[in-house]
């Protein structure tokens, strides 16, 4: 099926370049547009062992002090704060693609899981939580005697 498009002399042509620009203008803030700032959740990695649950979460740029992780009633927070750079004026920036600001993850626990051993780190940026599970919930093997029966 063909499809007519009308001709306008007086409207400008409009190239891929024109387009894709207006694509990341309408995705990505102005300078100076600080909503994009405004909240951000880190992206988190969890995983099951034979003995634990294992969560790991990116926060590069985020002070090990600013790090509050918490269990309260089955589940775990994990919350803090990654600071702009002060160092550089915003107006030297020309592209601001990383979120700042407060964040807070939340995580229901299973039942399995010792919630008075759980083990937090923080390094290179990655915080590793290791949630070890309770003894009643890990796996058993059972060893099953065979006899040889003779009739």
């Amino acid at each position: 099926m063909n499809h007519m498009i009308r001709w306008d002399r007086f409207r400008k042509p409009s190239s891929l370049q024109d387009q894709v620009n207006r694509l990341f203008e309408s995705t990505f803030p102005a300078n100076g547009d600080t909503s994009a700032l405004a909240s951000w959740a880190p992206a988190v990695d969890i995983y099951e062992t034979e003995n634990e649950v294992v969560i790991k979460a990116d926060l590069p740029d985020v002070n090990e002090h600013e790090l509050d992780v918490r269990v309260e009633n089955h589940m775990l927070t994990i919350g803090g704060e990654r600071k702009f750079e002060e160092k550089v004026k915003e107006e030297n920036y020309l592209r601001v693609e990383r979120s700042y600001g407060s964040f807070s993850r939340s995580f229901s626990l299973p039942n399995t899981v010792n919630t008075e051993a759980i083990k937090a780190d923080y390094q290179n940026g990655v915080l590793t939580v290791e949630l070890p599970k309770r003894a009643e919930a890990k796996p058993k093997q059972v060893k099953i005697n065979v006899t040889n029966a003779k009739n």
